[in-house]
Order: C-alpha cells, then structure tokens, then sequence
C-alpha cells in the first residue's frame, strides 16, 4: 500500500481478502468505481506467491475489449510489484504481440471469451500447456455477461479450459449491484466443488444521489439545454441507440460546444482518440450509447446526463455511478426525456429504482443452439473427438447437461445428417459443410455468439472511421445520403460492394445513419410502473415544471387506466387496442393465445396489443383467456426472434422454434395479466 500511496483499503477490499483466500468462488459486488479489481486481484497474487503460481495462472475475462486495454495498465503496475507479470489478448493485438504471449506466457492473461475460444483452435496455440497452470478465472462486470448467450458461451469456455489446468480453478465475478446475486454467483461456479460466497460492500457512508428529470420535448431541445446548463465542467450523456448519439452530437458541435462522441460502430482508434482527448479536457460533453457505462475510464466525471431512459434499473446504477468519484461530490444524474412516452418510462424507471428494485440477472432459458456450437469449436481443438469423449468435456456444464439426452442425439444426427459435422469410425470431425461455413478459414464465425448486420466500412484516406450497415446505401451503383458518424457529416466518395468498403469526404450539413437492431422491449415490472406513474394523482419529487406539467398533460389522455385491471379499448375499422402494460415478453404470450382463439393480434410496443377483429370478437377473444393457461405455440414465435439467435440454423427446426418461444415468453408476467379484469372501452 505505500508503494501505491494508498492510506487504507476500501470496505470491500477489507472484506475480499479472506473469502478470496480461502479458495471460495466469489461475487464481488459494489457500484462502480467501488475497488472490485482490487479487491478480487490483490489476494489472488497472495495466493500466486504463496503458492508458488507458474505460468499463465489467471485469466481476466472482461466484456470489452476498450475495458482491457483501459486496465492493462494498471493491472500491469499492480503484477510489476510483485516481480510478476501481465499482458492482453484479444482481437486488436497484433500478431507479434500474441507470439510473444505464447513465447513468454503472462502470469495474468487479459481477454475476451472469443479470444479464450480463438487460443483453444488455434493451430499455433499448444493450448494444453498454455492453460495448465490456470488456477483463478476473474470475470469482470459480469451481469453484463450472464444475462444473454454470451454468458453460456463464456461459461462453455471456461469448463473447457478447466478440465486442461491441472487443478479445478477458482472463479470470481466482479458486478455491480444485481437483484438476485447468490443465484448468479451459483451460475458462475455451476458443478464447481468448493465454497462459494458474495461479499458486498457496504452502502453507509454513500450520500444520496442527485436524480432530476425534465421533458424538454426533442433532441434539438435537449442539446440546446446541455449547451446552457453545467458549463465549464465535464459531462457524459447516454443515449440508447447509435443514431441519437450522432445526431444529438451534431446539435451539440452546431451549438459550440466542444462535443466528443463513443459507440461501438466507430474504429477502435476513434474511440481511443476521442476518449483520450475527453479524458484531458474539462468543459466538454461526450455522447456515448452504453459502451460508457461498463467502467471505462474517461477521467472525473462532473455529471452524468440520460437523454430519454434505459430500459433497465441496472444500466441506471451502472450509469450514475460514473459520478461522484472525487471527494466533496455527489452521484447525480439528469433525464432530459424527448417525447411523452420517455417522459413517464424515466419517472417509472426512477420509482423503481427509489422502491429499492433492481432486475435480477437471468441466464436466458436452453441454450440448446449453443451445444451444436460447442461441439463444432471441440472438434476444432482436438483436431476430431471421439463420440463419447464429447461428453466428458462438453456435459461438465449443467446447461448442456440438462438437455435430454435423446434430444443431444437427435441434435447430433441432425449435424450429421447436414454435414456440420463427420463421423468416421466414432471420430467427429468437421464436416463439408460445417468447414465451408465455421471452418479455420471462417472460424471467427464460431467463435462469437452474435449476429450480426452487413456493414461497410468507412474510410477517409487511409483512416478508418468506423462502420455502418449497408442499407444505409441506396442502390449498388449510387451513392447514399449524407451519412453522419463521429460527429462529422461525410459524403460518399465511392462505393467498393465486394470489399464492403465506402470512401467518403468532410461535408458540410447534417448527415443522418441509421443501425438495425434496437432496444429489446421493457420488463413487466417496469411496464407496470409506468401505470402507477399513470394513475398516481402526487408528482414524483425532482421533477421539473416543465415535467409535471407534461406529466399532467399526459394522464388527462389516459383517464381509463386502472391499476389492477387491464383495458380494452374500442377503435374504428376493427382495430381495438389492448392496454396490458405486461412487456414484450408477456405481450408476446398474450398475443400467441389471440391469435389460437381466432383474431389477428400483434405487439404495439411494450405496453399494449393491436387487435384486428369487430369488437364482439376482440371482447369474446380477450375475455375468454382468462380460463386458459398462458403458453406459447412455437409457430407463433416473431420471424424476428428466429433471426437473432445465431447458431438457430444448427438445430431441427423443432427444436429451433421451441427454444425461440421460450425465449420469447414471459410465462410467469402473461399469468397475471390474465388474473386481472379487464375493462371494455367502447
């Protein structure tokens, strides 16, 4: 500590230091900024040194690869200390930095889960060597993992790479605060023998936070307001989609303000250039989407402003908690909400949070597409794997263990039968079309569990900005509008389809871009806050005038809302729309039943469903699920959620489309919607 200046360790750092010890699987929570990599790393090279630890005994597992390269450092000072050593792989370090990770093995390895599986079918890694001597795994802002398939991947990786060190590892997650974390911690460790427990750091001492909420009604409004207010100090503004980033950036450039901007479809040398020149400067805004809110460091924050809202508590407290970091300040946060329905989703979101509410982190259900995957990436790194001995690597995950087994059968005929994969003499290997497609050659499709749209890559000069999906672009042969992107308008210059390149010029005007993909859908919990927003008569406090008055505005058109009932609204041309407020999920459900008792129904965001039917039909259809047990009929399952899950095309359809559903449903929120009454409108 008095190398490091430091007078005293945190709460959490205290608190680590025995459990840690001790050999147990930990999940560290504090907010951010709370000393977590202290506190997992400092007794694990306790233990390297005791121990005698040799080789690349830890792994540091982070989400990011911006978050790696930002703790290299300082990770790298913390090892120099003690005589040991630290270094990263992951996608952007060069090939001759990785030959001399495999020359002189690090004793802590910073990476990603796709760099961990890219080392294990390597041809050029003797990965049986390399991990031998792994004995801690630390993973890093791990809720941002365990809530989708990135989580299960992670996971398969890491059973994989423990059944190559000699001894079983230690595994410790590092979180923010989570609402359900003995269940997550029991995820991380799964079959793991040994103890496991989650230490939390105290929240005596922590002042109250500064959360206010103001309706400025658009985006040009919202950049004028940033313009005006907290001048002279360093802001980070939140939006929830790349395009708002852009676009809000521009407003903010055309007002002078000295503006930077981060997302994840700008190069990794945009970002570092615009982080770094952020990090140094100190009347500025930077407009990020949330590759900010994992615990990069971009210096002390002064404030922290969210244009509209996240969908989440969590992305919240990830989020306000890049504040109040020096002594003498306060956690704070602004909404500054553009349209109505931002408005109150803000003012549900911070109700919820003021409750006490944070969203537990769920797996997401039968990662039955992963198994095909895992199998395919095994057969790589063995260089072919006998039909039974599969089994000892891939079923150590309860996930996979889980499947029936005459449904991993028929999930391995059916790769067989599509030559994914080769059977000889009990061998399997991959096959032709498995090679054609997730061979070495297109091994990087494997390795990652996300889809992903075709973009181009843009470039002016030899200087790579960034990428955005090709529907940007009109036709083959013309060029596209005025595209925005790193908070500069750029002109099309050429076009190069078969390279998926564009090369483009400074202009001058607004440019626009547009990504597909957006916000998955809101939460029960949170869609049921939003009617409590809607039929409370009292104003939440740290509203502004110009938000209670919009907020007043807003409940006179929703006098029907009823707290415990739902509402069936009558419209003209047979459209009648169902006031739930269940979420996405639960909706999906909801409309799945409608559609079995004979009437047309989709989702109308989160909130509500659109009915097509006369009005007798929609009260007999609606009325009558209430004596039925919610399901959802795999047929119905959205197109759209079949095309987001990669690896779906590996599985029988029948499987493909049970898992689709079962992801798509919200069983438990769809059952107490039908509990409630429901009140016809007409």
């Amino acid at each position: 500590m008095n190398s490091l200046s430091w007078r005293e360790l945190r709460p959490l750092q205290e608190l680590s230091i025995g459990p840690v010890l001790d050999r147990k699987h930990c999940l560290l929570l504090a907010p951010t900024a709370g000393g977590k990599t202290e506190s997992a790393l400092f007794p694990v090279l306790s233990r390297m040194l005791s121990e005698s630890w040799a080789g690349t005994s830890v792994l540091y597992i982070c989400p990011l690869k911006a978050l790696l390269n930002n703790l290299h450092t300082r990770l790298e000072s913390y090892l120099g200390l003690v005589g040991r050593t630290c270094d990263l792989w992951h996608g952007d370090v060069s090939q001759a930095r990785r030959g001399s990770v495999l020359r002189r093995p690090p004793d802590c390895l910073l990476t990603t889960p796709e760099s961990l599986e890219a080392m294990l079918v390597s041809r050029r890694v003797d990965h049986r060597t390399f991990f031998a001597g792994v004995r801690a795994v630390i993973v890093d802002e791990i809720h941002a993992f365990a809530g989708d398939d990135r989580g299960w991947h992670l996971l398969s990786v890491l059973e994989r790479i423990s059944r190559l060190a000699s001894q079983e590892p230690q595994r410790i997650g590092l979180s923010a605060t989570v609402g359900n974390p003995s269940q997550l911690l029991d995820w991380l460790a799964g079959h793991v023998p040994g103890e496991r427990e989650v230490v939390a750091a105290p929240a005596s001492g922590i002042a109250s936070p500064e959360v206010e909420i103001d309706f400025v009604g658009s985006l040009d409004n919202a950049a004028l307001v940033i313009s005006r207010l907290h001048r002279g100090e360093k802001r980070l503004v939140f939006c929830d989609s790349r395009a708002k980033v852009e676009k809000l950036g521009a407003a903010l450039n055309g007002l002078g303000v000295l503006t930077f901007l981060s997302h994840s479809s700008l190069s990794i040398e945009e970002r570092q250039r615009t982080e770094s020149a952020f990090a140094q400067a100190s009347d500025c805004v930077i407009v990020a989407t949330s590759t900010l809110e994992l615990g990069l460091d971009v210096g002390n924050l002064d404030r922290v402003i969210q244009m509209d809202a996240p969908n989440r508590v969590a992305s919240f407290l990830q989020r306000i908690g890049r504040t109040g970091r020096r002594p003498g300040t306060k956690r704070n946060c602004l909404f500054l909400a553009s349209t109505d329905e931002a408005l109150v989703h803000a003012l549900a979101l911070v109700e919820l949070w003021r409750s006490g509410y944070v969203e537990p982190v769920e797996p997401p259900a039968t990662p039955y597409h992963l198994f095909p995957q895992q199998l395919m990436a095994l057969a790589l790194q063995e260089k072919g794997i006998g039909q039974h001995r599969w089994q000892e690597w891939l079923l150590r995950l309860p996930a996979f263990r889980d499947i029936p087994k005459e449904t991993r059968s028929a999930i391995l005929e059916h790769l067989v039968a599509q030559e994914i994969l080769h059977e000889d003499q009990g061998v399997l290997s991959m096959g032709r079309a498995g090679e054609q497609d997730y061979g070495y050659r297109h091994f990087s499709e494997l390795l990652s569990v996300f889809t992903t749209a075709p973009v181009f890559t843009i470039f002016h000069g030899q200087r790579e900005i960034g990428v955005v999906d090709a529907s940007n672009f009109l036709t083959r042969q013309g060029a596209a509008a005025l595209l925005a992107l790193g908070g500069q308008t750029w002109k099309v210059a050429h076009l190069d389809w078969n390279a998926r390149k564009a090369y483009v010029e400074p202009e001058q005007g607004r440019g626009s871009t547009h990504w597909t993909g957006g916000q998955p859908g809101l939460g029960f919990e949170l869609c049921q806050a939003i009617k409590a927003v809607l039929t409370a008569d009292t104003f939440p406090s740290g509203i502004s005038r110009r938000s209670t008055e919009a907020l007043t505005r807003i409940r006179g058109e929703f006098p029907w809302v009823s707290r415990d009932e739902t509402s069936l609204i009558r419209s003209a041309a047979e459209r009648h729309d169902w006031w739930t407020f269940a979420g996405a999920r639960a909706n999906t459900v909801l409309c799945s039943m409608l559609e079995h008792a004979g009437v047309s129904a989709r989702l109308q965001g989160s909130l509500r469903i659109v009915i097509s039917a006369d009005w007798e039909a929609a009260r007999v259809a609606v009325g009558g699920l209430a004596h039925h047990s919610p399901s959802m009929d795999a047929e119905d399952v959205p197109e759209d959620h079949l095309d987001a899950l990669k690896f779906l095309e590996l599985l029988p359809e029948r499987f493909a489309r049970d898992l689709a559903a079962r992801r798509a449903a919200d069983i438990k929120s769809a059952r107490i919607i039908l509990g409630q009454t429901v009140r016809w409108i007409a």
